[in-house]
């Protein structure tokens, strides 16, 4: 029986301490994580997407963003050429970001590249809205 436990218990902390590793290779394998210098040095010819919700779009965006919010991603995944570079971003951390990325990579984009801090950190010019 504590053999089971202890089995157990450390499976979880395998896939507790794998996760991070295994999300970072994922991220990888799909896109860039690049800072703020790098983001921006893509910046000029490439596709600027701002994943998060509308309203949160409205609020404050990169300057030149498009808002393809990623509850609608699937249906809006066409609006984005393939022969472009993509540079996605979000709130903070990438989170749906890499899932954006993920399905990107899986419809045949390439040049995909994520700001690693998101929007909280961005020290580029930005549009206030209301």
């Amino acid at each position: 029986m504590w053999l089971y436990i202890n089995i157990v218990l450390i499976l979880i902390i395998i896939v507790i301490l794998g996760y991070p590793m295994i999300n970072k290779f994922r991220i990888k394998s799909v896109a860039k994580l690049v800072d703020n210098r790098q983001f921006s040095d893509q910046l000029v010819g490439g596709q600027l997407i701002d994943l998060r919700e509308a309203a949160e779009y409205r609020r404050s965006h990169i300057l030149g963003a498009r808002n393809l919010p990623f509850s609608q991603f699937d249906q809006s995944i066409s609006a984005i050429r393939k022969d472009k570079t993509v540079l996605l971003y979000e709130a903070a951390k990438p989170t749906i970001t890499v899932r954006a990325a993920l399905k990107l990579k899986k419809a045949g984009y390439t040049d995909i590249f994520i700001l690693k801090t998101g929007l909280k950190d961005w020290h580029g010019k930005t549009k206030k809205g209301a």
